[in-house]
């Protein structure tokens, strides 16, 4: 499967961004679908997952009640709304894709098999 993401931005704090991960190839429907971040000289971190097979949502604590990802499986596209946003948010953010995670592993980054290109994220104070 291969991903595209997209929706970054600048933006003020207390802003919103919307950011989108559409895939092509692959059975969509089956698929974990996570966003992750990376900070400049921070590792890349979790912010939230979207398990196609469960139809569960996953959030990192501090973007809980900010950040809502949903899926459009008719457009193999996965949303993550961001709200409140903060300059803490600041990074490249990512999508990834894997078909076979457990529910303990959808927050760890080497468990994925497919990545988008980064979506650069900026939040001015």
């Amino acid at each position: 499967v291969q991903l595209q993401a997209s929706g970054g931005g600048l933006v003020q704090a207390g802003g919103s961004l919307r950011l989108s991960c559409t895939a092509s190839g692959g059975s969509f429907r089956r698929y974990t679908i996570g966003w992750f971040r990376q900070a400049p000289g921070k590792e890349r971190e979790f912010v939230a997952a979207h398990r196609g097979s469960a139809m569960t949502t996953h959030y990192l604590d501090s973007v809980k009640g900010r950040f809502t990802i949903s899926r459009d499986n008719a457009k193999n596209t996965v949303y993550l709304q961001m709200d409140s946003l903060r300059p803490e948010d600041t990074g490249v953010y990512f999508c990834a894709a894997d078909d076979r995670l457990i529910q303990s592993s959808i927050r760890v980054p080497g468990q994925y098999d497919h990545w988008g290109q980064g979506t650069q994220v900026t939040v001015s104070s």
